[in-house]
């Protein structure tokens, strides 16, 4: 059995990796062509910095991926902290249920929705495009809450309640609270909730095509490009970007690790120190 399990999750990695591994080994191809591997070479990195137009498509990408990522971290992080106030536990779960919908719904949907919204708003202010720079930062704004939502509300529940009332105690008023003694217990969320909007937003392809308009990110430029040949450099642009992401991801998940241990070590302290005084009150 352990031989069959080991033989399916390899079979797995292959299949997912194996695409990757070919555009990667293509990518140092010494000659134009995309099935036939002629030799090592690095020229199709160093003619990256010749290609205006993806080079254009990266910069806007990137620009839309950490301002996406930096706005959706502080509203998000501002959202877990008002959800987390909620009193009522069903109101509690009815908002973090809509707060989900955008996660569950599909990316087709979605991008065509927003589409339709800001066609609309542009035809009622008289605009001349209704869509680009603005529209699909918005967009990418709107998917990227929920997964920072999800990374910062396990944070504030493994928070002790009593830290910000202590700190209130000893002559902290409420944003000076929530600033030295919440945000740094949190930190460690909203490094992840960070990491993983730039990741999405770096990546995504569908609801950028639908409110991009003049706009256009790297994944619209590399579609585009598949309707007629795709040239190796495309192959070390996105080689680039593989490399890029899969640090991020590595990083997310050391920070997790790292967070989940501290949190262990933290209730494994708390639950030795009530031991403690239990038996130092028995005696």
């Amino acid at each position: 059995m352990k031989l069959l399990s080991r033989l399916y999750i390899a079979l797995i990695i292959l299949f997912l990796y194996a695409p990757v591994a070919v555009m990667i080994l293509f990518s140092f191809n010494a000659s134009s062509s995309v099935w036939v591997f002629s030799g090592f070479s690095s020229r199709w990195y160093a003619g990256l910095s010749s290609n205006t137009a993806m080079l254009n498509a990266l910069q806007h990408t990137l620009l839309i991926a950490l301002l996406s990522a930096m706005i959706s971290t502080v509203l998000g992080t501002a959202a877990s902290v008002g959800i987390e106030a909620l009193q009522k536990r069903l109101t509690n779960k009815i908002v973090m249920s809509v707060t989900q919908i955008p996660m569950m719904n599909a990316d087709i949907v979605t991008g065509i929705s927003l589409m339709l919204l800001f066609i609309f708003f542009g035809k009622l202010l008289g605009l001349r495009e209704s869509l680009g720079f603005a529209t699909v930062l918005i967009a990418h704004i709107t998917f990227n809450l929920p997964y920072v939502i999800l990374s910062v509300i396990p944070r504030l529940r493994q928070t002790d309640a009593h830290l910000s009332e202590a700190a209130l105690d000893l002559g902290c008023t409420p944003p000076q609270a929530f600033f030295k003694v919440i945000l740094p217990s949190i930190s460690t969320g909203i490094v992840t909730g960070f990491i993983m909007a730039f990741t999405l937003s770096l990546d995504d392809f569908v609801i950028s095509y639908f409110t991009c308009g003049y706009y256009q990110t790297l994944p619209i430029i590399i579609y585009n490009m598949t309707k007629k040949s795709v040239k190796p450099d495309t192959y070390a642009l996105s080689t680039i970007i593989f490399v890029a992401v899969f640090v991020l991801l590595v990083l997310y998940n050391v920070l997790q690790t790292r967070s989940e241990k501290k949190h262990a070590a933290a209730v494994f302290k708390a639950n030795e120190g009530d031991t403690v005084l239990m038996k130092g009150n028995e005696a």
